[in-house]
């Protein structure tokens, strides 16, 4: 079969993606590997009507209903090349035929690169967090750490006051100047620079000399990188995330790449990061990658257009 769009990436961009697609009659493959960037946490928080419910919960209502419509199609499994070009494209999948679609669609997400902190990995998503409007509030305005990684820890810091008492754990990640020093204090900020041996019980972090500081939870600005090196295959141009956050796809407004015929939504194109926002970003794209399958039925066969002039 050759499907209307594929859609490499399952999570919330993806499917609200192929949301619009379907309900437009487009036959639609989403490709899936089952790695939900907030698999790791128990609930979502800040989406409108799913305040607080099971993150995976979420994730299989909304498969469920997109499932409902006989035009999607839906594969479990890794997508590993993209080949071919505008109305031609082949994707490879592990241990899978190849597949073929007129559109593609990049919702593969980011991998989170953190600090080489011992205990850091296992409390990433419940005791440890990037967004304070996804859990802040369930912190009680408790005592809240940041974890350093560069100069965004700065900002970071500050604006986690509209939620605890913050200490920032500059852990040696970045020099402190004279300006920042006072900025920090004028917004009530602590300063730890005393670096962090291990962090230990729910959100306790265990300096170098010795000292247990106790938080409600801890915040670290993590850098965020493509989850899969398929998007830079097909020649899909790449560049920096805003205030130095790591790399995501570049796209234009209407969601396309630099490669004509294949889109990017979601966490892997945007920033900030959030359910609420992936879930917008991708109704947009599913409706721009739409419109652009709507208007090839009426372009020219390239002879007849070079005819034409």
């Amino acid at each position: 079969m050759h499907y209307d769009t594929i859609i490499v990436g399952g999570s919330y961009s993806g499917m609200a993606a192929a949301l619009q697609l379907v309900r437009a009659h487009k036959s639609v493959l989403v490709i899936d590997a089952g790695e939900r960037r907030n698999r790791f946490a128990r609930q979502s928080h800040g989406f409108l009507a799913q305040d607080g419910a099971d993150a995976a919960v979420i994730a299989a209502n909304a498969r469920r209903q997109l499932e409902a419509y006989p035009t999607l199609s839906w594969l479990e499994g890794r997508a590993d090349a993209i080949d071919g070009d505008l109305d031609h494209f082949t994707v490879s999948i592990a241990g899978n035929e190849p597949r073929r679609g007129r559109r593609i669609l990049l919702a593969t997400g980011v991998s989170d690169q953190l600090p080489p902190i011992p205990g850091l990995v296992e409390r990433w998503g419940k005791a440890v967090f990037h967004c304070p409007y996804c859990h802040g509030y369930e912190l009680g305005s408790g005592r809240l750490g940041v974890i350093a990684t560069g100069p965004m820890a700065l900002h970071q810091a500050q604006f986690l006051t509209e939620w605890g008492e913050v200490t920032l754990l500059v852990n040696h990640a970045l020099p402190l100047g004279t300006e920042d020093r006072a900025d920090l204090e004028r917004a009530g900020v602590t300063i730890e620079e005393v670096p962090i041996a291990t962090l230990e019980n729910h959100a306790s972090v265990r300096l170098s000399d010795g000292r247990l500081l106790d938080f409600a939870g801890l915040f670290v600005a993590a850098r965020c990188l493509p989850s899969s090196p398929l998007v830079e295959a097909p020649g899909c141009a790449l560049e920096d995330a805003p205030m130095g956050m790591g790399k995501q796809i570049q796209i234009d407004a209407e969601h396309k790449t630099s490669v004509p015929g294949i889109f990017a939504c979601g966490d892997v194109a945007r920033f900030p990061h959030s359910v609420s926002l992936a879930v917008a970003h991708g109704a947009w794209a599913g409706a721009q990658i739409h419109r652009s399958l709507f208007a090839s039925k009426f372009a020219l066969p390239a002879q007849e257009a070079a005819a034409v002039r």
